[in-house]
Order: C-alpha cells, then structure tokens, then sequence
C-alpha cells in the first residue's frame, strides 16, 4: 500500500498545438528517462513520444503514447495524447484509466474547440486535472483571460498557484505562491532552479494574488478557513493538503504557468503532479458484478486482492499483438491464466512489459495500480480481465460513430489480401475505424472521424503493408430519420410445400427527439399473448435490422422509436425467422409513411486567422451553408467560430491556406446531425436511386 501511495497515473491532454509533447520531452529529460531534449518539429529524430514515422513526419502526435518515469520517490505513469479531434478515441480511452490530467492550455489561444471536448472526456470519467498555462514566451501571451475562460467557457474554479513574471520575450519565471518565493530556471535546458526572494516591483501583485489563492480554497477546507478567521499562521502544508483534496474531489483546479520550449516552469509542473493529483489509493472504480446480477461493486486499488483489470488499447507489432492494461486490483503474473469476462475464455499472459514510448522492458509481475503491455491475450478494446472464479465488468469506454467514409481500392489483385490484413489489425487497434464493403460499386469502404484520420490510414497501408491503393472521394455519413408518427401493420405469409412462413405485427413508429441520446427504442405493449413471448426479441432484432440501411438512401435510421401493439402468430408456422423477416418489411412501410427526411453531420469550425483575412474566411464559411457563431480578437488574431455541415468541408485545410497566405489554422469537431436541406437531400436520393438500379 506504501508503494501505491506514490504512484500516479495521468494523462497530458490538450487542444492542437498546445504544446503537449514538447511538455511531456521536457519531462522525460528532467525526471532522467531520456538525456537529450528532442523537439517536435526539429531535426535530431522528432520528439520521444512521437515514435510513428509520420508522426515525425507531421510534427502531430497520432497514437497515445505511454511512459514511466520517477520524480521524487514517486513513480508516474505518463501517457501523451493526441490534440487533433480525429483522433479523440486515443484521449477517450486514455482518460478512461487515468487517475489524474494536466489539461495544457495555450498562453495566447486559451480555451479552444479541443479544450472543450477533451474537458467534456475528462468529466464524464471524473478525473482531477491540474491546467497548465503553456506558451508563455508567445506574442500575445495572456494568463490570466486564459484562467477566466476556464471558469466562463469550463465552469471550472480556477486556483492559480503561481504568478508569472512578465510574458512574451520578458517571460522570465514563476512566483510560487504557497511558498511565496521566485523562481528562475537557469542553464542550458533550465535544470538549474534558483529560488529567489520576490522583486519588490512585484510584492503588491504576489500578496494579492495569494489572498484570492486563500479565500478560495478555504470555502473547500474548514481547517484552513478557521486557520484565517483566527489569524493564525498558514502553513505550506496546510496549504497543499487544501489544494491536494480540493483537487482529488474536483471541486478546483490548480494553476500553472510556463514555457515548454523555453524550459521555464516544468519542474514545480511535476512537483504539483505528485503533490496534488491522486494515487490510485484515492480513486474508487465501480463495476458490475456478473455473478450477482449485475450489482455496481466498488473496485480499490488492494494489490492482495482478486485481479479485475482493463484492456484499453490494442497494439499490432512486429512480434505480436500488445494489449495495454491498467490493474485496477490484485496483480497480474507472467505465466498465470486469466478470464476475458465478456468472452469467458481463458487466456495465459506470456508476457507482461513496462512500456516507454516504443521500447519496451519485460517484469514478471504487475500489481494495482501499473499501467503495463501484456502479451498472449486476445481481446476488445474496453475488456475486463479477471482472477478465475470472478466477473466483473468496468465500465466501458465511450466511443463515437464515424461521420466520413472513403472508398478504397488495391491497384493489383495482388495486394488484396496486403490490404485486408491491415485494414482487420488497425479496426482492431481503432473502435472509430470502421471497414465494410459495398456490393453495389464494388468497393471496401473505410469510415472514420474525419479526413486526417482516413489519411492517416491509407498512408499507414501504403508504409506499413505495402499496398499500393486508389482512393476514391470522401463521402459524408449521413443519416435518415422519421419526422413523423406512423402506423404499420403487415402479415408476412408464405406457403410453399412443408411448413411456411406466419408472422403478424401492428403497431407506431414514433420519432424520438432531436435531443434523445438514444437513436432507437422498442416498446413491447402485446397483451393477452397475440404474439407469444418468444418471438418479442425476434421482432426487435427485425426493426434494427432493418434500421441499418434506410430505403432513402442506404443510411441508418436514428431517432425511432418501435412500439409492438398487436399481431398474430401460427402455431405450426410461426417462428423467429419470420417475425424477424416481417417485422423488417413492416418497419420500411412504417419509415417511408413517415415523412422521412436526411441528417447531415454538422461539425464546429474554429478558424485562427490574421485579423486582415477575417471578413474573407468569415464569408467563405458562410457560402460553404456555415452559421457564424462567434468572433473574437486575441492579439494579432481573430477567432472565428461556426458550425458548417461537413460535406461543405472537404479541401477546406488547402482553400483556406490559400486565402490566407497560409497564416491561418483551423480545428473541426463533430457538432451534432441537423437536417439536410430539401434540395440536396434530393440530390444524394437521386444519385443512390440510380447507382442501385445501376448495379441491379
């Protein structure tokens, strides 16, 4: 339990370009692990963390990657994410077996798209983070709006612990206010830490921030509170141990400021990691218990106890397949077996690796708390592996539906087989990566977050499988949906020698609401046994069926809700098959009675531009059929803010480079689906129509 008490598991999250891996080599340098800074986009080989060749290659980070490190007697376990929102399933599973984040925030952009969505992850897997106010030496560098827009556009309450001194070219360190002293970091790389006493031209500023420091953190800590009332003195102490369990509550969080790339302020970074983010002890996670109906079990961190672990990434390597896995309790040994509990199987873990970015180290045993590879076990992303005897499921990883696909084809027969054997490891290694294949145009279809992602893998089969392939254009995910309620009410009757085929159903179609979280619902209201309850499922399983490809245009159809009436059944000709064959022709009349309509995916734009190009690119998102939603001046730079459909997106990182002299970058996030407007949607119907009547 000592040991576990100095472990920590987090988590570098943050916008594009926030500096994340810069933050995370610097890390790795002061903490020992690597002995020479490698930048991002430098020469020398590309940043540690970034070990995929195109990683290096693009200066942006594509996959999570994982590291160990030890900083005054406490061991971390690091995993760098990636910034871009096609990539989010690497934050999102990362953050699932987390214990804590640094949520790094430009000094100059503060809060941004990538902000809100990794905010949003960390939320809904309740994980205390520490911000860190990163770019300090920038033009334009603005610590305290960034702390504002976290409590405006976060809802957060942001402690800043630190004042910085000066900003931009003048940025020259830190004054801490728990212990009220300046720091200057010296040397080559600023391993040299010199604590000062705070310049008087600064004491007026240092004071009145550590009293707002002070009277927020004792509305969460009643000795600290009573401590003040009394005018008695505060110790450092006192101090961090009001933050440390402010911060594991979640009720606040700490503020730091520097400069990655100018080594300024990372060090109290990773002193602030183990002082204030918790261990494993001081996290609880909860699981259904299989064998008890599914009861919520509270899961600690007891390395005595039965293991209970999760599968949270996949890896494909040169020498096999590397589950990476978090112990949430117990411990794993080499050589021992272990039940896969949504499968049941059994399976021998052959290897178990400390893991380093793209080395890896081999240990015999693994306890609570590790975040480790395993080799030997077949799995799914978000698996639960148990001691044999128990069954537990943690809860499972939050991932989101494609909204892009592209076609794909080899250019010889030759690598079809090439291509297939990538395209099954990287579905496997990637819940957003999706592969199917059309009988009508004869082509595999790949479908992701977006253009970057689909590239990504198209260039990795190219590299990795040597596959020479075609690509065709990137088609939108639409979606189809009912607007209005309908009835249906259809008898599948067949007779053909020997037994037939007898199903009868009745009943609504109704559609759910734009703001449902749910995209299909089934209500059973058979009374009186007109449909024998055996064949309820058959009839469900029918509608959703059917529901995967609408007869609009071949979308799923979403928001629809299927409520079971009446019907009527034979007793000799009766049977699944035909309740699921009827049910799937009654939901297609019902679809089309419905006033059906298409959904397109509708993405958030955020466009960082100089300000003499904002009136082009905000009327350039506006012909592309965008909403302006906001507009902001920071510096030198305007925000602009939107939300345009995403078919009006394609090619958009090139036009709008060319209309600004490429000065400007942009992120795109997944909005919400909103209906297509009638003439296009007549358009994508029109043009299905006659590719299927083509291949017909």
């Amino acid at each position: 339990m000592e040991h576990l008490a100095s472990v920590r598991n987090i988590g570098i999250s943050a916008h594009i370009d926030s500096g994340k891996t810069t933050l995370t080599e610097r890390i790795l340098f002061y903490t020992g692990r690597i002995h020479r800074i490698q930048e991002v986009k430098g020469k020398g080989g590309g940043a540690t963390m970034d070990h995929m060749e195109l990683e290096k290659e693009r200066g942006i980070t594509i996959t999570s990657a994982a590291t160990n490190v030890t900083w005054r007697d406490h061991e971390v376990n690091i995993i760098d994410t990636p910034g871009h929102v096609d990539f989010t399933i690497e934050v999102e599973r990362s953050l699932r077996v987390l214990d804590g984040a640094v949520l790094v925030l430009c000094a100059v952009g503060g809060v941004q798209s990538q902000t809100l969505t990794v905010d949003r992850q960390m939320r809904r897997y309740r994980v205390p983070r520490i911000a860190f106010i990163n770019k300090m030496d920038r033009v334009g560098a603005d610590p305290a709006r960034v702390v504002s827009e976290l409590e405006s556009k976060l809802g957060h309450v942001a402690v800043p612990l630190q004042l910085p001194i000066g900003a931009g070219d003048g940025f020259e360190g830190v004054i801490d206010l728990i212990e009220m002293k300046m720091i200057r970091f010296e040397g080559e790389n600023g391993e040299q830490i010199r604590i000062l006493d705070i310049p008087e031209d600064h004491e007026s500023d240092a004071d009145r921030a550590r009293a707002g420091m002070l009277d927020t953190l004792s509305l969460y800590d009643d000795d600290l509170m009573e401590a003040m009332l009394e005018d008695r003195d505060l110790t450092v102490e006192m101090i961090r141990k009001a933050v440390r369990t402010a911060t594991i509550n979640r009720e606040i969080t700490a503020v730091m400021v520097g400069t990655a790339y100018k080594n300024i302020g990372v060090q109290p970074l990773c002193d602030a990691v183990v002082r204030y983010l918790p261990s494993p002890l001081d996290r609880v996670a909860y699981a259904s218990d299989n064998h008890n109906e599914g009861a919520e079990t509270a899961i600690t961190a007891d390395p005595d106890g039965q293991l209970v672990a999760m599968a949270f990434k996949l890896v494909e390597e040169n020498f096999g397949q590397v589950t990476y896995v978090r112990i949430y309790r117990g411990r794993m040994k080499k050589g021992q077996q272990y039940v896969n509990t949504r499968s049941g199987r059994k399976q021998r873990v052959m290897r178990i690796l400390k893991i380093h970015a793209a080395s890896r180290e081999d240990v015999d045993e693994a306890v609570a708390g590790d975040i480790i590879g395993v080799m030997g076990i077949e799995c799914n992303s978000g698996d639960t592996i148990c001691d044999q005897g128990t069954s537990f499921a943690l809860e499972q990883i939050h991932v989101m539906e494609p909204v892009i696909s592209l076609s794909i084809v080899p250019e010889k027969n030759a690598d079809r087989d090439k291509m297939s054997k990538g395209l099954n490891r990287f579905m496997k290694e990637d819940p957003t990566f999706h592969v199917h294949y059309d009988e009508e145009s004869d082509e595999t279809i790949i479908s992701g977050m977006g253009e970057l992602h689909l590239d990504v893998y198209v260039e990795r089969l190219r590299r990795e499988y040597n596959c020479c392939i075609n690509v065709g254009r990137p088609k939108v995910s639409y979606r189809e949906a009912p607007t209005a309620e309908s009835t249906f009410n259809y008898k599948h009757k067949k007779q053909t020698g020997g037994s037939g085929q007898y199903a009868h159903v009745v009943g609504q179609m109704i559609p759910l609401a734009d703001d449902s979280e749910e995209d299909y619902e089934f209500e059973n209201k058979i009374t009186g046994g007109r449909i024998p309850t055996e064949y309820i499922p058959s009839v469900d399983k029918g509608f959703q069926m059917a529901r995967t490809q609408g007869p609009l245009a071949g979308f799923e159809i979403v928001k629809t809700k299927m409520r079971l009436e009446d019907g009527s059944f034979h007793a000799v000709d009766s049977s699944d098959l035909a309740f699921q064959v009827c049910a799937r022709t009654a939901f297609k009349q019902a679809f089309l009675a419905g006033k059906p309509v298409l959904l397109e995916p509708v993405m958030k734009v955020e466009v960082e531009v100089p300000i003499e190009f904002q009136g082009s690119v905000t009327g350039d998102l506006s012909s592309r059929r965008g909403l302006i939603s906001g507009s902001e001046i920071k510096g030198q730079s305007a925000i602009v803010t939107g939300e345009v459909p995403l078919a009006e997106m394609f090619g958009y990182a090139t036009d709008v480079r060319s209309m600004t002299q490429g000065k400007a970058s942009f992120t795109m996030t997944f909005h919400a689906y909103r209906r297509t407007p009638a003439s296009i949607q007549k358009e994508i119907v029109e043009a299905h129509q006659k590719a299927k009547s083509k291949a017909d």
